[in-house]
């Protein structure tokens, strides 16, 4: 591998972006592709530039066949992380799910007697209030951002920040209703109506449960639908 080469999957890794390595194994050539930029020594067609990105949004390293190949793409994703506003029964539901699926889950409350090890074993908790522990976290483009408290005062704040980030998935509980208010809150904040349409809201897929373990379902199967959605599709589906 080249020192460039090298330099350009530490740089991207360490700003938490994610990137596919593509080589050539008769040729030895290498790509650095990205979901927006493709660098390096190998030239790839139209063809086998989508389907190494559509390996990136899949998070699968292998072989493809090319005319000037086979390819070997090593895939280097950022970690997946599910940040949850509200340490509410869903949330208690949701990240045992979300943990088995691959996700590291990080839960915010600033409420202390719903966030504890208690009601929630072995997952991140902070008591930060939610916009300041969002800068924190700088949601990136593997990471969901779900709010679940029904407060205004908690939910909003987050949301604010996951709107300006590059979450992959913005969601939050409530109503039609519920919704409605919520966006109207959001543009006197000063959001565009394409920046809120970002947010799922009534949350979750049309699954029909109603109690909390499916309610949690519903949305973790959204979440996923929207990690594996193209680009395109991710917008369209919000």
């Amino acid at each position: 591998m080249k020192h460039a080469t090298l330099n350009a999957v530490v740089e991207a890794r360490a700003g938490k972006r994610p990137t596919a390595l593509v080589t050539n194994l008769k040729t030895g050539a290498q790509a650095i592709v990205t979901n927006n930029e493709m660098s390096g020594d190998l030239a790839l067609d139209g063809a086998a530039l989508a389907t190494v990105r559509e390996a990136l949004r899949h998070d699968r390293s292998g072989t493809i066949k090319d005319a000037p190949g086979p390819l070997f793409v090593h895939v280097f994703n950022p970690p997946l992380r599910l940040v949850i506003v509200g340490a509410v029964h869903i949330a208690q539901a949701l990240a045992p799910i979300a943990a088995l699926a691959g996700y590291d889950v990080t839960i915010i409350d600033p409420r202390g007697a719903f966030a504890t090890e208690a009601r929630f074993p072995s997952v991140a908790l902070t008591d930060d209030w939610p916009d300041d522990a969002m800068k924190r976290l700088a949601p990136d483009t593997r990471t969901a951002v779900v709010t679940l408290t029904h407060d205004p005062k908690l939910d909003d704040p987050a949301l604010q920040v996951a709107l300006r980030s590059e979450a992959f998935y913005i969601g939050s509980l409530g109503s039609k209703k519920t919704h409605a208010s919520r966006l109207a809150r959001l543009t006197e904040a000063g959001f565009t109506s394409a920046e809120m349409a970002r947010i799922h809201g009534p949350i979750g897929l049309a699954l029909g449960g109603r109690a909390p373990a499916e309610i949690a379902i519903a949305i973790m199967a959204q979440i996923v639908q929207a990690l594996h959605a193209a680009p395109a599709d991710r917008a369209a589906a919000a």
